[in-house]
């Protein structure tokens, strides 16, 4: 997937909300970022994104993969599919998808351990971690 060295980035896909979390450049530590808003019936926005591209430079983007409880695909796992081809052919950069199965709800019980962060950002961070701390293994 991604180069061994630097920032990933990653995008909790939402039909409304896009969390998005970003790593350290050692690809250690997630934190969250930001939250990009959806109007309905449209793309993936990618001009509120461009942004933290240019400022953090990802060498990779890791996309939450919705999958069914019982690991299937529905609607949203094929729209988080094509959401992650347009990222790959927009930026140029590896992206992997993820099974994100619980990240929500993982994200809404962190919620105790305060700041401002939002669930879409706090879901994409968890995702982040998880896969970062999957790769070291």
């Amino acid at each position: 997937m991604s180069p061994a060295e630097g920032r990933l980035l990653a995008i909790d896909w939402g039909t409304k909300r896009v969390g998005v979390a970003v790593s350290d450049p050692t690809g250690t530590i997630a934190q969250p970022l930001a939250t990009l808003r959806r109007r309905a019936g449209r793309r993936f926005p990618m001009q509120q994104l461009r942004p933290y591209l240019t400022e953090y430079r990802p060498v990779g983007i890791v996309v939450g993969l919705p999958l069914e409880p019982g690991g299937g695909e529905g609607p949203s796992a094929r729209a988080a599919r094509e959401t992650a081809a347009l990222l790959a052919a927009k930026t140029g950069l590896p992206v992997t998808l993820v099974d994100e199965r619980m990240t929500t709800a993982r994200a809404k019980e962190a919620r105790a351990v305060g700041g401002r962060v939002d669930d879409d950002q706090r879901a994409a961070t968890i995702l982040l971690q998880n896969y970062l701390e999957g790769t070291r293994r």
